[in-house]
């Protein structure tokens, strides 16, 4: 009966125990908490890195330590507006020049291909024609002809000479031999514009380059057939010596393109050279889609330019207009775009996205438009944005 009661009376006690060792245990546990935050306070003697707190605006960053990142005032630069847009090099079609096949026939030997370089008088190609047969058998008929008509000629004089004609007879004969001559010459020029030789004619036709330049267009192949100076032509040969630069300008931007005046050329290939190109001609019909118009650029070839490569072109206004400056540094190319810090309040920086232009001494760089001279921005933008992406 009385051993309930004994247990009863045992279990608070057992409780208070068991309360006394977490308490303990928590007591240690707090011990070496401190003692690892002293050891830490001990060892941490440098200066704290700069923490960004991201704002509720994505394009704001709050930092702890804004003395960090030193800021500088944009400055000012006069320039003129420019207008930059992209082109393509194009022959000039004034100095392309065709090159027709003589002859009618087939084609029996290619001797140049697109885009060879060719000099006036080099062989382009053969064909083999019938028709050089046909002028051969005309121009030995001329010959006979002519043959007979001075042998009456020449006996026509020893008969008016001796009284035995009247003199009409002796203009008649006269005049068969200057026609006969005047078909022998003809029969002649024939051959010899089917590049034949009178002396020696051949079934073959040699067509030759007309002038020097480069073959832009070849529309025959082996053993093809071609029609005698008629379309298409087999080549088309290009003076690369002056060349034109074909540009789309959007229907906004034209009142900054004048004819007559010259543009800034940049070659993709050759990004360090600045060429000079005069305006030629402004189109005068829209591209209905986009709303542009052709505007070619003419300027000599300094043997760098072939066609079809890309340039970018620079149209220079008439007014000036005043654009920020800023360090180099203090612009960062991101996604494609370039941006600046500039402070907005305390420790808080924010990105805002600018319009690069050119290059200028010192190191610096203009901003066509997103800050003002004077705005003040971070001189290193990419510290900040290392910073930002940690």
């Amino acid at each position: 009966m009385n051993c309930p009661f004994l247990f009863n009376s045992l279990a608070p006690q057992r409780n208070r125990s068991a309360l006394l060792v977490v308490l303990v245990s928590l007591a240690c546990l707090t011990l070496i908490s401190c003692d690892k935050q002293a050891d830490a306070r001990v060892t941490d003697t440098g200066p704290h890195p700069a923490v960004v707190e991201p704002d509720m605006d994505a394009s704001n960053f709050k930092v702890d330590h804004p003395d960090q990142f030193p800021v500088i005032p944009a400055g000012s630069y006069l320039a003129s507006s420019e207008l930059n847009v992209t082109g393509a090099v194009s022959p000039d079609v004034s100095r392309q020049i065709p090159v027709p096949s003589l002859a009618t026939g087939r084609v029996v030997e290619i001797n140049a291909r697109l885009g060879d370089q060719v000099t006036k008088g080099q062989l382009l190609f053969k064909v083999r024609s019938t028709d050089v047969a046909g002028a051969s058998s005309d121009y030995r008929k001329a010959v006979k002809n002519e043959q007979l008509a001075r042998i009456q000629l020449d006996r026509a004089k020893l008969l008016f000479n001796d009284g035995a004609i009247p003199k009409s007879n002796l203009e008649t004969a006269q005049n068969a031999e200057d026609n006969a001559l005047v078909d022998v010459q003809t029969t002649t020029e024939h051959l010899r514009i089917l590049g034949s030789d009178p002396d020696h004619p051949s079934g073959i036709v040699e067509v030759r380059a007309p002038v020097s330049g480069v073959i832009t267009d070849q529309q025959i192949a082996a053993a093809s057939g071609v029609q005698a100076l008629s379309a298409p032509n087999p080549f088309t040969i290009s003076d690369m010596s002056h060349v034109w630069i074909i540009c789309d300008v959007y229907e906004n931007d034209l009142a900054q393109v004048h004819l007559g005046e010259f543009a800034d050329i940049h070659l993709n290939a050759y990004p360090d050279r600045l060429l000079k190109a005069r305006i030629g001609n402004i189109g005068q019909i829209m591209d209905p889609s986009i709303h542009t118009a052709k505007v070619r650029l003419e300027l000599p070839n300094p043997a760098l330019m072939r066609l079809g490569m890309f340039v970018t072109a620079t149209f220079h206004g008439q007014t000036k207009t005043t654009h920020a400056t800023v360090p180099a540094t203090a612009v960062l190319h991101l996604h494609d775009r370039d941006w600046v810090y500039v402070p907005h309040g305390a420790a808080v920086f924010k990105r805002v996205e600018v319009a690069g232009g050119n290059m200028l001494p010192g190191d610096l760089q203009e901003i066509v438009s997103g800050i003002e001279p004077g705005t003040t921005v971070i001189a290193n933008a990419l510290v900040l944005q290392n910073t930002v992406e940690q």
